[in-house]
């Protein structure tokens, strides 16, 4: 499997990570569209939301936990946006599920 996500969790190829635990990995993205722009992904390859199985809802309650902890060590005190793009029409760009963690600006709705 050629997973550059994969890659990135198992420190194959360098990151500038934000959190790390034994579930899960956070890290800045490399094209951030807002002045902090980070992205939390499962260690363990899941493709998109719509191959997440039964037995990965805890790996994905332990991720939505995490995000606040996140948030706070990168003093995202006025807000942040949560976002997860599902499938091509949604411009998911790695099949590895990720989201993106989005602050220190004003966001604008609707997204896009």
């Amino acid at each position: 499997m050629d997973c550059i996500f994969c890659a990135i969790a198992n420190h194959e190829i360098p990151s500038n990570v934000a959190y790390e635990d034994e579930q899960m990995i956070c890290f800045h993205d490399l094209e951030p569209q807002a002045p902090v722009h980070v992205l939390a992904i499962p260690k363990k390859h899941i493709e998109s939301l719509d191959d997440v199985k039964p037995d990965d809802e805890a790996l994905l309650g332990h991720m939505m936990g995490k995000i606040k902890e996140i948030a706070a060590t990168l003093e995202l005190e006025n807000g942040y946006r949560v976002v997860s793009n599902n499938g091509e029409d949604a411009f998911q760009t790695v099949k590895h599920l990720h989201f993106h963690i989005l602050g220190k600006r004003k966001m604008t709705w609707p997204p896009g």
